[in-house]
């Protein structure tokens, strides 16, 4: 028997994804009674007038069955006299692109349906560029519905001429295309009668003889992304993980990364039992000759090294519903390596129809990018090309703990290689205990007008008074200066709040008392600057209700925004993103000026000492 196939269905909505596996588990027997009997007395409640419905094998959620699309990826295991199988049948819609990602992630080979009568559409072509992007060079593409084309051959030939051209855009090893109808079973399990213009084999048929080749050139490396250090008493200490390529004997030499220390195998075991050797996809436990500094996200390598750096460049699904812009901060989890990570520079998107390099400033949801990303410590990688467990990431994204992105890395950048952060003999504890004073960021956030700029000043001042050492930065002032090339958009906003964190932090490790006026409206962004500057870090959110914002009005701003002679103002036509949970907040209607600085003084004696 030939080894697992490992396959996803996918295509545009209501293409017949998951009619055609079903009706390929029923025409080769693999249904229990009481499942093939449950098939036929639901049918009968359906839509298809008393035949069976082959569909309902395969969505199993209440909501797929009413609306009549999949929702989520139903995965089914069946076995053949031949080979055995894993189907993932994953969503049609564009809403649920990244249910059919996590799909293509696990595949071998993708089958990718078509509507016989509509042809090659959007969605078709998205997801032959997300399988590719996922690592799949096999495809056959299922021409369904001929039985709506009249099993016209012409039809058939048309649509399979402009697969032949679109799949040359893509790195693949096989391509086959087969004209089916799932709803009728023509070319699932058996070469159909209504169609003896095509001589191809069917659908099953092909997928048993399908010879995988991974065509991966370095995959005789050994590659373990270590997990977890096992330690049960004080004389044992293994690696624990799946090995994600090659094979490891005992007495054979291996490198850990990124430290780049060197031992040799003295014990291996696999399935809690001793092992000679151990190979690819085999949950293990590694024992070394020596002490070794080694811990969850190092990599253990035998052969080729690895790429260790800080920054790379991606190809990447973005499946967010908030846009990707440069400057946010992330989480990039790669192998077993989770770390915080910077996108840097978006160079383009790509078009899914032509495959068109779009130069773009931010990338909306299902949309394919090249972008450069920044991590904050040099992490181990490879090319995905090279080996797939340590060339792929996802982005997650810090406040939501949503997956925003998934994607791979295409080459390195060395943009940093020859950098190294300089450690000064004079470090921020001397400078503050020289000043006597804890350095602090107090990050003043709320709505123009609110009093964050009158009540920062009058903060320092007392702060002043009091022989601390402060800078006040100011948004309109560092908008004039620092800021003077960026302009409102919400990428622009986002690179200033960074600019100025960066510049806080900087202050801070001078020693100083770092007071911030900025509206910053976005939750994201504020994250981003607490990330950057890191404990030292206060929010501040001066809570002013709009009506006494607006009521005080000393710019004329609001007035302004409500003739729309101010696009995208923050409160009235662009949204303010309140602090869940701020360090600190007053409401400066209910306050004056002196009271609300004495108010804030007190609080911050907590954070800073003063």
């Amino acid at each position: 028997m030939k080894e697992l196939l490992k396959f996803i269905t996918c295509g545009s909505v209501d293409d017949g994804k998951s009619t055609l596996i079903g009706h390929m588990l029923y025409d080769s027997k693999l249904l229990f009674a009481d499942q093939e009997r449950a098939l036929e007395l639901e049918s009968k409640l359906g839509s298809t007038d008393g035949s069976l419905d082959y569909s309902l094998l395969l969505d199993g959620l209440m909501a797929e069955r009413e609306q009549g699309i999949t929702i989520d990826v139903a995965y089914r295991y069946f076995t053949t006299s031949k080979r055995s199988f894993i189907v993932a049948d994953t969503p049609g819609h564009e809403e649920y692109t990244r249910n059919m990602a996590v799909g293509a992630s696990f595949a071998d080979v993708a089958v990718i349906l078509l509507d016989a009568t509509k042809g090659v559409l959007v969605q078709t072509r998205r997801h032959t560029r997300i399988c590719s992007l996922m690592g799949i060079r096999d495809f056959v593409f299922i021409v369904n519905k001929m039985d709506l084309a009249e099993y016209e051959e012409q039809s058939f030939q048309d649509i399979k001429k402009e697969l032949q051209e679109f799949i040359q855009d893509f790195p693949h090893n096989t391509m086959m295309v087969i004209p089916v109808s799932a709803t009728i079973g023509d070319n699932i399990t058996t070469p159909s009668r209504k169609m003896r213009w095509y001589q191809g084999p069917a659908l099953l048929s092909y997928l048993e003889g399908l010879e995988l080749n991974s065509g991966n050139a370095k995959e005789e490396d050994f590659v373990l992304p270590v997990q977890r250090v096992s330690r049960p008493n004080h004389t044992f200490r293994g690696f624990q993980g799946q090995v994600e390529a090659g094979s490891l004997r005992i007495g054979e030499e291996v490198t850990i990364y990124p430290s780049g220390e060197r031992a040799s195998v003295a014990r291996l075991l696999a399935a809690g039992a001793d092992a000679e050797e151990i190979v690819k996809g085999q949950p293990v436990t590694v024992c070394l000759d020596k002490e070794i500094d080694c811990s969850r996200g190092c990599v253990m390598i035998k052969g080729n090294s690895p790429e260790v750096g800080n920054m790379f460049h991606v190809t990447m699904l973005w499946m967010d519903d908030t846009p990707l812009v440069e400057g946010k901060e992330y989480i990039c989890k790669l192998g077993t390596k989770r770390i915080p990570a910077r996108i840097v520079k978006i160079e383009y998107k790509v078009d899914v129809n032509t495959g068109e390099q779009i130069p773009v400033s931010q990338v909306g949801k299902n949309e394919i990018v090249f972008c450069s990303i920044l991590t904050t410590e040099k992490i181990v990688y490879r090319r995905f090309k090279e080996n797939e467990a340590i060339g792929a990431l996802i982005l997650i994204d810090r406040i939501t703990n949503m997956t925003s992105a998934c994607g791979v890395i295409e080459r390195p950048l060395k943009h940093f290689d020859n950098l190294t952060w300089q450690e000064a003999d004079v470090t921020k504890y001397l400078r503050e205990k020289q000043l006597g004073q804890k350095a602090v960021t107090l990050w003043f956030t709320g709505l123009s007008g609110s009093g964050k700029s009158t009540l920062a000043n009058a903060l320092e001042l007392k702060l002043a008074a009091m022989g601390k050492h402060t800078m006040l930065l100011d948004g309109d002032n560092i908008r004039m200066g620092l800021s003077r090339d960026l302009g409102f958009s919400n990428e622009d906003r986002t690179e200033n709040i960074r600019r100025v964190a960066e510049v806080a932090k900087l202050m801070n490790d001078a020693g100083l008392i770092v007071l911030t006026s900025f509206i910053s409206p976005f939750a994201q962004d504020r994250a981003l600057a607490r990330s950057i500057i890191g404990d030292d870090f206060v929010e501040i959110y001066i809570s002013t209700p709009i009506e006494e914002c607006e009521r005080r009005d000393v710019k004329g701003l609001y007035k302004k925004a409500r003739n729309g002679e101010i696009p995208a103002f923050t409160g009235i036509s662009s949204p303010y993103e309140a602090p869940a949970s701020p360090d600190i907040w007053i409401d400066t209607s209910r306050y004056s000026v002196e009271e609300s600085a004495e108010l804030l003084l007190k609080e911050i004696q907590k954070h800073c000492g003063c």
